[in-house]
């Protein structure tokens, strides 16, 4: 679930300001594309080196530092994020955040995020339980902020009572329940194909492929979590339909064609992962097999392609993502399949590389759109889902 998402972890000035060391490390180790921040007062009791080393990248700690890149950084960094941090979070930026301050870099990039937004407050029980400090905790609660409560136990300065910060499994879990309960893509209708098509040849012989349908179920699960009302246009599959989600099922190339046809006007999205068989057999009016000396020959015409009729009647504001499954020139052939058939977004991935493609519970795929290209390293096929949803999220809003 925090595989490939981009975490800031905010520091302030506690003296738990040290565990966050280990934070950073572990979420490092979950796949997490982290960056640091730190307050004045959290230089003193931690070096930012350690985080450096640690992601990878620099750990701001100056509003304005020369030493940049030209973009305001504050904005970049906290537009780019997916969930935003604050661990641990004292009472002065507590005060600071409930109250519309940014008069320091910490402060100033919360105030520019988009993303969800964690606080863990971490200080002396006294502190903690002061009016002010609650009262500041609320209007965080009213603006949207998550907030995880304390630890109970020992503290620096020797009292016994609630203001430790949270285990480290515990602030990581809170990151994933921002992710798992994510509804962004609430009131949107989402139709997606998946599953092979069957072709007969015959009462007995059918044309088909090796897909399970797996990506494509991973999708409606994603997507139905995150609020969006989901249509599963499927071929035959061995799979359950994931929870909240409606169901098609269909046979052949025909069958899937009609479905989504009829159901796309209503689509705010469209993705399109099912294998369509790409031929059918050439239908008779007595046989559909030629036999000659013992040969069998099959004539066989093209089945309807799917995603350019939906790629020319695409409605404005519609969202077209299309599969792309090749075996050499991944990314060549999948632009031109993008401009081709009009979408918006390409998933490709490589038939021949292990662990991804048909009947794993595993894909490495490639994003490509227009103008950007991001490629995803070997994860489950939900975790796959949900980042290709994060993109057609935030092409959405452009």
């Amino acid at each position: 679930m925090l595989k490939e998402k981009t975490i800031v972890v905010g520091v302030t000035g506690g003296i738990a300001a040290y565990k966050s060391a280990q934070l950073v490390s572990d979420l490092v180790k979950e796949g997490c594309d982290v960056h640091t921040v730190m307050t004045r007062n959290a230089l003193n009791f931690i070096n930012p080196i350690t985080f450096e080393t640690l992601t990878g990248h620099k750990c701001l700690t100056d509003t304005f530092d020369r030493n940049f890149q030209f973009n305001v950084e504050h904005v970049a960094l906290s537009q780019r994020a997916d969930a935003f941090l604050v661990a641990p979070a004292t009472a002065d930026l507590i005060g600071k955040a409930s109250n519309g301050i940014a008069d320091d870099m910490l402060s100033t990039m919360l105030l520019a995020a988009n993303c969800p937004l964690i606080i863990a407050p971490a200080m002396n029980t006294y502190m903690y339980e002061n009016s002010i400090v609650q009262e500041n905790l609320q209007k965080l609660r009213r603006h949207g902020f998550i907030i995880v409560e304390p630890a109970v136990g020992r503290l620096a300065c020797k009292d016994v009572g609630k203001g430790k910060l949270p285990d480290i499994p515990v602030l990581i879990e809170s990151l994933r329940a921002v992710f798992e309960e994510k509804q962004d893509l609430s009131g949107i209708r989402l139709l997606v194909s998946a599953g092979p098509t069957i072709e007969a040849i015959d009462p007995v012989r059918y044309i088909t492929n090796h897909s399970s349908g797996k990506m494509g179920y991973a999708i409606a699960e994603a997507a139905a979590k995150r609020g969006a009302e989901v249509c599963l246009v499927s071929g035959q599959v061995a799979l359950d339909a994931p929870c909240g989600v409606e169901r098609i099922s269909i046979r052949s190339a025909e069958d899937m064609f009609n479905a989504i046809s009829e159901r796309l006007p209503d689509a705010d999205i469209l993705i399109m992962a099912a294998a369509v068989a790409d031929y059918t057999p050439v239908v008779y009016a007595d046989q559909k097999i030629k036999k000659k000396d013992g040969e069998m020959t099959i004539e066989l015409k093209r089945t309807k392609d799917i995603l350019k009729y939906a790629g020319e009647n695409k409605k404005e504001g519609q969202i077209i993502c299309g599969f792309s499954m090749e075996t050499e020139n991944l990314i060549e052939n999948s632009r031109k399949k993008l401009l081709s058939k009009n979408c918006d977004i390409i998933a490709a991935n490589s038939i021949s590389e292990s662990g991804a493609g048909f009947k794993t519970d595993t894909n490495r795929i490639t994003l490509i759109s227009k103008d950007r290209i991001r490629e995803l390293s070997l994860m489950s096929k939900l975790e796959a889902a949900d980042i290709l949803l994060d993109e057609i999220a935030s092409m959405r809003k452009k």
